[in-house]
């Protein structure tokens, strides 16, 4: 039989067969390096090197931030390619082309130029390529290959130094923040986290950047003057202040050494979103002042108050009302509690959460029990998860240490939980309950999907 014939009868046909294809590919788990990516993209003549990469990194707000510059981008008049991880509905939203999904047919052909590559690599000596490197190959592909956009929105997925998305090189870097995610790949210091994030530098490619720990700063600081990459960080090259802030908008002023702007608006909730959008301002800013990129006002403006992110601070519901949150680290839950506190209104809180099994909990509860009257601990539908009753002993211990004994109730299935959450709303007797879905993202992903269409998101990040 020869090739042609035997390519043919394994060619996927669908979009569910190549994503199956794709998403079982999470067995090899992750494995951090550049050589099998590199090795993949050796093999289609290096199509990221026909592409201007924005390339973002940090614990949280990459997806936020990435978000913003697309939303501006493209209010702007540019065709824009945005990868993103993980989704939160379909695995298709990771690869977007002009603020919509990465079409069927697109996949299955890209999934076919693929396989044949992904299996030459495992019978090597490098080994089989995981999910991630095979996602990225085909994002990288997907822009360089396919649709051409003038600008990729480039999100890393775990750290940076070694993260598969680091086979580009790009315009610019961003690194929004450096927190407690990932210890277990990373390192367990803000110091070895920080490295891994400040991997993306790269010789004379600008540098934004929102990190504000004294430890974290000199390491990107020195990352940045090793490469000669020019530095522009938040509070020293570009500073922001928050003008007003409400439950549906805020308002923010902006400085940077090029020009100052009096007012802008965002839509997404918390003031954390004022950082990151002020830390996408400052990256269109760089890009205008030495690329030429062309943003009028108006743009940026319209771009930075239309812009949604999924998933973060989301009223899904307003009767009853349900906010959630992915909250997945403590960095994370401090700024849910600072939401909470200065933000939203309610009389009574109630919380469901889940969490993975290699996170920093006991920081993360900290965050949220002085709040909280219910606490449902739940657990997320993936192969991965934090027990729900171990999770419970946690909190209740935390709780116990910081005098604070919310109601905890323990039902591992989420889909129970959720209605258990809600008869605890109902039961309150008060029409100002406000429900919290939060933790990790892969509860978050099934929450949103089941309020909001009535069925489970994918899995298989």
């Amino acid at each position: 039989m020869n090739n042609d014939i035997r390519a043919e009868e394994t060619a996927f046909r669908t979009a569910e067969e190549a994503m199956a294809w794709i998403t079982g590919l999470t067995a090899f788990g992750i494995r951090p390096g550049l050589d099998r990516i590199g090795a993949l993209m050796e093999r289609f003549n290096h199509p990221e090197r026909r592409l201007k990469f924005i390339h973002v990194a940090g614990t949280n707000g990459k997806g936020s931030v990435c978000a913003y510059l697309t939303s501006v981008l493209l209010k702007s008049g540019y065709d824009v390619g945005t990868f993103t991880s993980p989704y939160l509905t379909s695995y298709s939203n990771r690869l977007q082309y002009n603020g919509g999904d990465i079409e069927d047919e697109q996949l299955v052909k890209l999934a076919n130029r693929l396989k044949p590559a992904a299996d030459e690599l495992a019978a090597s000596e490098l080994g089989a390529p995981t999910m991630f490197e095979v996602t990225t190959a085909l994002a990288l592909l997907y822009y360089g290959t396919v649709t051409f956009p003038d600008y990729v929105v480039w999100e890393t997925g775990l750290g940076g130094r070694l993260d598969v998305t680091n086979i580009v090189t790009p315009v610019i870097s961003v690194i929004t923040n450096v927190g407690h995610d990932h210890m277990d790949v990373l390192g367990p210091t803000l110091t070895d986290i920080a490295r891994e994030k400040a991997g993306i530098i790269k010789s004379g490619v600008p540098v934004v950047t929102a990190v504000s720990q004294p430890e974290v700063v000199q390491v990107v600081e020195e990352t940045a003057r090793a490469r000669q990459a020019t530095l522009y960080r938040a509070g020293e090259q570009f500073v922001y202040e928050a003008l007003e802030v409400a439950e549906s908008e805020q308002s923010f002023s902006f400085r940077s050494p090029f020009r100052a702007v009096p007012s802008l608006t965002i839509t997404l909730s918390g003031e954390h979103q004022i950082a990151n959008a002020a830390t996408a301002v400052m990256a269109l800013e760089v890009l205008r002042q030495y690329y030429a990129l062309i943003v009028d006002d108006e743009h940026l403006e319209a771009g930075l108050r239309e812009t949604k992110w999924p998933g973060r601070l989301e009223m899904v519901s307003r009767e009853p009302r349900i906010l959630i949150d992915g909250a997945h680290n403590p960095e994370g839950m401090e700024a849910l509690n600072r939401a909470l506190r200065n933000v939203y209104a309610y009389d009574r809180l109630n919380a469901m959460i889940a969490m993975m099994p290699n996170k920093n909990h006991e920081h993360s509860l900290r965050h949220i029990l002085p709040l909280v009257d219910t606490l449902v601990i739940t657990e997320p539908d993936f192969h991965k998860k934090m027990n729900a009753a171990e999770l419970a002993d946690v909190a209740r211990r935390v709780g116990a240490e910081l005098g604070r004994s919310p109601n905890v109730i323990v039902e591992p299935d989420w889909r129970r939980a959720l209605e258990l959450l809600l008869e605890a709303s109902s039961s309150a007797g008060d029409g100002n309950t406000l429900n919290v879905v939060t933790g990790t993202l892969y509860l978050i992903a099934d929450v949103r999907s089941w309020l909001l269409q009535g069925t489970k998101s994918e899995k298989g990040w």
